[in-house]
């Protein structure tokens, strides 16, 4: 622990949470004008980052793995249907589950998208290496944030 640390560990820039937040926010802004040719805001775009990899999958499957509240999640996927990126329909199998489905243009977007990993490694100026050693501190401190709730 820093000296700064123990001389004053109220003062914010010696938060953790408060480096978090607006290293969120940033990064978030960052990535604004890179996704604005698909039309999308970050959030319409972790939830067709999901889609690509998994679907079709219903909203409650897709609240799950973004870790969002169907209520916060429906007006997205609202929003990017509108969008002609996504459909929702009745499962076939349980009319109770509403699915959303990738359309062609949903499907021809994500050609367009793989280059904004790369990017946003040139905005952020941040290599693989370093990139790959942010992610596996982050996913061990949302694991021991998880972990404390319980």
């Amino acid at each position: 622990m820093s000296d700064k640390v123990l001389a004053d560990p109220l003062a914010l820039e010696n938060q953790v949470c408060f480096a978090l937040s607006l290293a969120s926010r940033s990064v978030i802004a960052a990535y604004r004008p890179v996704l604005e040719p698909l039309g999308l805001t970050h959030p319409q775009y972790l939830v067709m980052l999901t889609l690509w990899e998994h679907e079709p999958l219903s909203i409650k499957e897709l609240s799950a793995l973004l870790h969002l509240d169907p209520g916060t999640l429906s007006p997205l996927v609202k929003r990017i249907e509108t969008l002609g990126y996504v459909k929702r329909s009745r499962s076939a199998a349980d009319e109770r589950i509403l699915q959303v489905i990738l359309t062609e243009k949903g499907r021809a977007a994500r050609e367009l998208a793989l280059e904004i990993p790369k990017e946003m490694m040139q905005r952020l100026d941040i290599d693989l290496e370093e990139l790959n050693a942010l992610h596996g501190t982050m996913k061990k401190l949302i694991d021991a944030a998880t972990r404390s709730q319980h």
